[in-house]
């Protein structure tokens, strides 16, 4: 299976090239990435476990998926895409806030990444990918930001990152 390939992008978001996206994790390249958060009625959040396989985070809770565009690709229709393969559905997604934001992992890659926030609702339940996601929850914004302070230890680097800027983006 070939490598995927991630956008290099300066602090603009101006494409530079392309590279591996291991290769870009591994040299803390800065690349384009987006972040998919689904809201239900209530106003619960989709959380998503990721799989106990993944080579990094393991296991640890995050927004509802995350990944990174393809060359070419809309951030709408990356979203789109990729809400689609690890939780089997797909909604309408808007485009809110971006922001650049670097987090270092215990196994020498590094997340570096200008993250653009994706935001969705709906009331589906999804059937996961369990290549990807070993198990999900809604969970209130209250509730998760109690977690991340309680139990930061189960939750992914950049989640946390991307959850207090989007929580403050929306208290606003």
């Amino acid at each position: 299976m070939k490598e995927e390939l991630v956008i290099l992008v300066d602090e603009n978001d101006n494409k530079i090239g392309l590279m591996p996206k291991m290769e870009a994790h591994e040299k803390a390249v800065l690349h384009r990435a987006f972040s998919v958060f689904v809201f239900n009625d209530k106003k619960e959040l989709m959380l998503q476990q990721r799989a106990l396989h993944k080579y990094h985070s393991p296991g640890l809770w995050t927004n509802t998926c995350c990944s990174h565009q393809r060359d070419g690709e809309s951030n709408i229709e990356a979203g789109t895409r990729r809400l689609q393969e690890e939780m089997g559905f797909t909604v309408p997604l808007e485009e809110s806030i971006s922001f650049i934001y670097k987090a270092p992992f215990d196994n020498g890659l590094t997340e570096h990444e200008l993250d653009h926030i994706l935001i969705g609702h709906s009331e589906q339940e999804p059937v996961i990918n369990e290549e990807e996601v070993a198990a999900w929850k809604w969970m209130g914004l209250e509730d998760v930001k109690q977690d991340i302070v309680n139990r930061p230890e189960l939750y992914t680097a950049w989640f946390k990152i991307i959850f207090d800027k989007f929580y403050n983006h929306i208290e606003r």
